[in-house]
Parts: structure tokens; C-alpha cells; sequence
């Protein structure tokens, strides 16, 4: 019953936690570059948050339902694009 309980409940959540600790510290990012940022600097953190979320979520509901295998593309593709976001972000911080 245990390990049938740990399947079910906790192993969504932890898959579902790395993606969005990468979301929390883009926002912690966000939080301390302030509103002095350029706009479009703002901009690129914020969407590497969103796309870190939705890897986030899409992760979850793999884990709990795995016959869905577009929300593992949609995972993979979200992750990706919030590594990209945060590249791109770090590189506009050094150049800005």
C-alpha cells in the first residue's frame, strides 16, 4: 500500500518540483533586477517562468496519467524553451 501511495501522489510532485524551482528563481530574478529593467529584459524572465510552469504542470499530469504522451513532448519543448529564455536573459543582464 505504501509503495502504491508513493506512485500515486508523492512521485508527480517530485518530478513536477524541478522545473518549478527553475520557475521560482526566474521570478526571484525578476523580483530583484526591479522595475529600473528594461522592459524587454522583464519580459524574457517572466516568459522563462511561464514555460518553467507549464513544464511544471505537464510533468505532473505525465506522471499521474503517462498514456498522454503529448504532455511529455509539451514537457520536454516547455523545459527546453525555459532554458532558453534564461540564456538569453542571463546574456542580456551581462550586455545591459
Amino acid at each position: 500500500m505504501t509503495k502504491e501511495l508513493e506512485e500515486k501522489f508523492i512521485k508527480p510532485i517530485i518530478h513536477a518540483s524541478y522545473p518549478g524551482t527553475l520557475a521560482a528563481l526566474n521570478i526571484t530574478v525578476l523580483q530583484v533586477t526591479g522595475p529600473d529593467a528594461p522592459p524587454i529584459l522583464r519580459m524574457i524572465i517572466a516568459l522563462g517562468s511561464v514555460t518553467f510552469l507549464i513544464s511544471a504542470f505537464s510533468i505532473f499530469v505525465y506522471t499521474v496519467n503517462p498514456t498522454r504522451n503529448k504532455l511529455w513532448t509539451t514537457a520536454a519543448f516547455s523545459f527546453l524553451a525555459g532554458l532558453a529564455f534564461s540564456l538569453i536573459a542571463v546574456i542580456a543582464i551581462l550586455i545591459l
